[in-house]
């Protein structure tokens, strides 16, 4: 699509080799070669997050699991950091990885563009929730992972993993108990 795509991830990717993603993806999808992205960044520290932040993010997709060290991920300081771009923030992930009254008043003040979010905190919002009324906002009712695909696909990843156990290979799509996800 032309964008010039910028990653962050919790552990870094610095060679070619930890880029490539094995995981399912439906063929012709997904980046396997780990090409798409431009610029890797990587961390737990703010700092290291507000340099991924200032890169130049024109709309910033936050995909990431709520984990501790998630929760809040942005907030004040980042939309601050953020502001420099307006940058447009989507969240597709969990709702308390986002700062609620921060977004609020990020929006407010006018330091991102907008925001669309599948997900917020709290979830569902109530009636008279202030983001119902919130500037350049989009809330839709948390169904950005839903797909008429996803029986397929599920079907697709235990096929794949039942292959790669009966040729000795490690499973893919597995989940650290010590990152949370």
């Amino acid at each position: 699509m032309g964008m010039d795509v910028h990653a962050y991830t919790l552990h870094p990717k610095t060679t070619p080799e930890s880029r490539r993603d094995d995981a399912y993806a439906p063929p012709g999808l997904g980046d396997p070669d780990g090409t798409l992205p431009s610029k890797w960044f990587s961390g737990t520290t703010k700092a290291e997050l507000h340099a991924f932040l200032a890169s130049g993010l024109d709309l910033l997709v936050v995909a990431v699991p709520l984990t501790e060290l998630t929760r809040h991920l942005l907030a004040a300081p980042e939309f601050e950091v953020l502001s420099e771009k307006k940058t447009f923030v989507s969240n597709v992930a969990r709702g308390p990885v986002v700062h609620t009254a921060d977004l609020i008043d990020a929006l407010d003040k006018g330091l991102i563009r907008g925001a669309a979010l599948d997900v917020t905190d709290p979830e569902p919002l109530p009636d008279g929730h202030p983001l119902w009324s919130a500037k350049n906002v989009i809330v839709t009712p948390h169904v950005s992972g839903n797909s008429s695909a996803y029986t397929e696909r599920v079907l697709a990843i235990v096929e794949k993993n039942l292959t790669r156990m009966s040729e000795g290979k490690e499973l893919t799509n597995r989940v650290s108990r010590k990152d949370g996800y």
